[in-house]
């Protein structure tokens, strides 16, 4: 490995992300405010929007405010699209970055209200971020509250490939396996969408088996609980039966949790087929197929050795994306590939992998 060589000849000369023609896979823009969304929408939900006082539509999960790990230049850095260029694209010579919006619409109980707050934020992101900088692409907000409405909203921007993913919040009000979201996913599929499914919660149930913690901190540990969840019922439930191009990209979920997932779910399913008879391979083949995961927040070992060695247990060398989660900052300069990511996967993770998951990004040369 070239790492392992490196390190033989003692050197340390770390490599720039600026050189690698790179794909972020998760950007951050501001959530949009009251003013941000009310020129796209009618007048009834306009009256909605104002009677009911709301202004700022962040997660509680993850407060704007709060902002932990947030990049020096603060709220300034994802301002609007100027901004994020100046503050990011630029300096780390992306050749494109996907815009995710986790805001709090995903939590909206009014699923009609929901239906309308998505196809306004699509059209924010439209015109604020996509049509000013070229390299930018964005995840499609949907309502998965109103799964006909949400593939309304799909075939609706399903021309512009621009979007091209459908974005899901991990703790959402079901497991994403169940088939009251099939329709959405076999849209997505049939326009060449992949689904992305970022950290966050609604809220509605509590994030542990045993309840809810009392710390931030504890809620980032379990996101990867979350996620377990929500792979577990995508292979048990079916959805690659039914939607069998359909990637899934798992947004700042970490990654040395899924090997013993897949461990799991293989040894188990040895012993419990006969309840789920059309999962026909083992849990984790279909995993390695279907399942990709951001490199940011990387949860693996400080030391890049042993980071390889968690990396090697996925047996799979196209799993992984690259991702910075801007403008959260997770270990200091972002300009220089991860010093515990193994250097020779750097081309592979940060350009080919993510032009294989995504079939809708085209990028220049």
């Amino acid at each position: 490995m070239m790492v392992a060589q490196m390190e033989a000849a003692g050197q340390t000369e770390r490599l720039a992300i600026n050189g690698l023609r790179a794909v972020d896979c998760d950007v951050h823009p501001r959530s949009p405010r009251r003013d941000d969304l009310m020129p796209y929408l009618d007048e009834y939900w306009r009256e909605i929007f104002v009677s009911r006082t709301i202004d700022r539509l962040e997660l509680t999960s993850y407060p704007e405010s709060l902002a932990p790990y947030r990049h020096e230049a603060g709220e300034a850095a994802n301002s609007d699209a100027a901004a994020l260029a100046k503050a990011h694209l630029d300096p780390l010579g992306l050749k494109a970055a996907i815009l995710n919006v986790t805001s709090g619409i995903h939590g909206v109980y009014d699923p009609y209200l929901a239906a309308a707050l998505c196809s306004a934020t699509n059209r924010w992101l439209t015109e604020h971020w996509l049509d000013v900088d070229n390299r930018l692409r964005a995840s499609l907000l949907v309502p998965l509250q109103h799964p006909e409405a949400a593939v309304e909203e799909i075939e609706r921007h399903a021309a512009d490939t621009r979007f091209v993913q459908v974005l899901a919040l991990v703790m959402g009000d079901a497991p994403l396996g169940r088939r009251t979201f099939w329709p959405i996913w076999e849209a997505a599929e049939r326009h060449g969408f992949a689904l992305g499914i970022h950290a966050g919660s609604t809220y509605r149930h509590a994030l542990t088996q045993s309840g809810f913690p009392s710390f931030l901190a504890e809620d980032h540990i379990h996101q990867a609980q979350g996620f377990a969840n929500q792979v577990g019922s995508l292979v048990a439930e079916g959805v690659f039966n039914k939607c069998p191009n359909l990637k899934v990209v798992l947004i700042e979920s970490g990654v040395t949790w899924l090997p013993g997932l897949m461990w799991r779910m293989s040894k188990d399913w040895r012993g419990a087929r006969i309840e789920v008879p059309w999962v026909k391979e083992m849990p984790a083949k279909i995993i390695r197929k279907h399942i990709r995961m951001t490199t940011q927040p990387f949860d693996g070992p400080a030391g890049v050795e042993e980071a390889a060695k968690a990396i090697a247990h996925l047996n799979s060398e196209d799993m992984l994306l690259f991702s910075t989660d801007f403008p959260h900052n997770h270990r200091g300069d972002v300009a220089y590939w991860p010093d515990n990511l193994p250097a020779d996967l750097a081309g592979r993770v940060a350009r080919d992998n993510v032009l294989k998951t995504y079939a809708r990004l085209e990028i220049g040369s």
